[in-house]
Formats: structure tokens, C-alpha cells, sequence
């Protein structure tokens, strides 16, 4: 049985009614439901971000949740609708690869194309599929409607891949891969990779400066310190304490971070 919720992630902002629209169709379908909003933020058109929030928020949620995540720079185009199943529940949106993170990390099962007109609102703007497409297709998902009515099966989606930490001499290198609200910078090294090194001591730099810890609390260093935590996504992030990690090294996606055993920091 569905668990009745609705999760929506967009970047449409909240300056607009597009959000609203949305939660408009899926209660005047089901208004039983349960909608949740992980966040409408994501900067605009960065397909990324968008997969990398929704993989860290699906695992939280109660099975058999419809997550429907819409960032959509290709909406009107040739590009999918789709509808995921997944061990988790169902991941609902466009095939650019927003879904793929969150699809293969909480058990992809079955993918299925949205084509079935009988479940769209009408008419289909050619501008607005959350509203037309998307949120009525996860009403029906939440309600308990099957899958197989919203269309068939296909056999392949657009896969997203975010990039691997490297092996140095020294440790390892790493990037940030996504910036919070906070100005944390947030990097592909996962705490399993930093555990390799920690039983020998290491430093952690970025952009070649040195941040203090790895350390256990944000409180652990003075105020205005940088510092290196591993934080809720499980992976290395780069902080300032009560500032912006973002603002201080003027950092962006892809800026270097750098592990190293003490012993042998270069």
C-alpha cells in the first residue's frame, strides 16, 4: 500500500504560484494526501544539485513514498516523462537524469514512460508538465493507482554520474560537488574513503589550504575557523564555523579538496 505522501523538489522558487499550481492538482485528485516539500530551491536548471538532494532525502521517508522531483530545462522537448519504481517507492519526473542518483541508491525495479493522456490534465502546457503531468501521475501513484496505467516499461533513462574521489601518493583528491545553504561545501569523498586514512593521521586542504580536523563538531573550533567534517550526506564537507566555507575560499563546484596522511602531506 502507498504511505499517502507526496514529496516535491523543484526550482521554481516561491516568488511564483507554480508550486502551489502543483499541490492544486494532486489534492483535487487525492486530497488525502500528504504533501511534503524537500525544497524548491535548486538553483535553476542544475539537474545535478536536483539529483543529489533527492538521493539524500528518499531513504528517510516512510516505503511506498511518490518522490517527484521536477527540474526540467528540457520540458516541451523530446525529452521523457517517467516514473520509477524503486524499492523506496516511486521517483516521478523528467528522463534527464534527476531521478537516476536517488533511483540507484535506494533499488531501482522497474522504469515505465508516462504516455497515457487519459492521466494528464488537459490541456498539456508545453511549459508547465509538474503541473500537467507530473503532479496528476503522482496523485493517481499515491492514491494507490498502479504504475502500469501511466505507460510501459522501458528499458534504459538518463543516468547522472558524479565523480570519483582519486588515489594520490599522499591520500586523496577530491572535488565539491554541491554548496548548501550554508555555504558548506560538500565533496565527493564519502566517510568510508576518509576512514582508509584517519587511522594514521591526515589533513584536509582546500585549493591547497589547510582546514582544521577532520573534527567531530562545527563548536569543536573557534568561531570564523574552517574546518573539515563529515556531515549528514556521510561525505567530507568543508565548513566555516557560523560562516560560509562558499564566500571564504571563493569556491565553487569542482574546486579541489585534498586528503592527506599527515606523515606525507605534500
Amino acid at each position: 500500500m502507498p504511505s499517502g505522501i507526496i514529496t516535491l523538489l523543484t526550482d521554481f522558487g516561491t516568488a511564483d504560484a507554480f508550486v502551489g499550481t502543483m499541490k492544486g492538482v494532486i489534492l483535487g485528485i487525492n486530497r488525502d494526501v500528504q504533501i511534503v516539500d524537500l525544497t524548491h530551491a535548486v538553483p535553476p536548471q542544475q539537474i545535478l544539485p536536483a539529483a543529489l538532494i533527492l538521493r539524500s532525502a528518499v531513504p528517510f521517508f516512510p516505503t511506498r513514498t511518490t518522490h517527484v522531483a521536477v527540474v526540467d530545462p528540457g520540458v516541451g522537448s523530446t525529452r521523457r516523462p517517467i516514473v520509477i519504481e524503486a524499492e523506496a517507492g516511486y521517483l516521478v519526473g523528467p528522463d534527464n537524469g534527476v531521478l537516476s542518483l536517488a533511483a540507484t541508491a535506494v533499488g531501482r525495479r522497474q522504469v515505465r514512460v508516462i504516455d497515457n493522456a487519459q492521466c494528464f490534465r488537459h490541456p498539456v502546457s508545453q511549459t508547465f508538465h509538474g503541473r500537467d503531468i507530473f503532479a496528476p501521475a503522482a496523485a493517481h501513484l499515491a492514491g494507490g493507482g498502479a504504475a502500469e496505467v501511466l505507460g510501459p516499461p522501458i528499458e534504459s533513462i538518463v543516468e547522472l554520474t558524479v565523480p570519483a574521489p582519486t588515489d594520490t601518493a599522499y591520500g586523496l583528491h577530491g572535488e565539491v560537488i554541491h554548496i548548501d545553504h550554508f555555504g558548506n561545501l560538500l565533496t565527493n569523498i564519502d566517510a568510508g574513503a576518509l576512514a582508509r586514512f584517519t587511522v594514521q593521521g591526515v589533513s584536509v586542504s582546500i585549493n591547497g589550504e589547510a582546514v582544521a580536523g577532520p573534527v567531530n563538531a562545527y563548536a569543536a573550533v573557534p568561531e570564523g575557523t574552517p574546518l573539515a567534517i563529515v556531515g549528514s550526506w556521510g561525505v567530507v564537507e568543508i565548513a566555516v564555523r557560523n560562516g560560509s566555507a562558499a564566500e571564504t575560499f571563493a569556491a565553487g563546484l569542482g574546486t579541489p579538496v585534498t586528503v592527506a596522511v599527515e606523515s606525507r602531506n605534500p
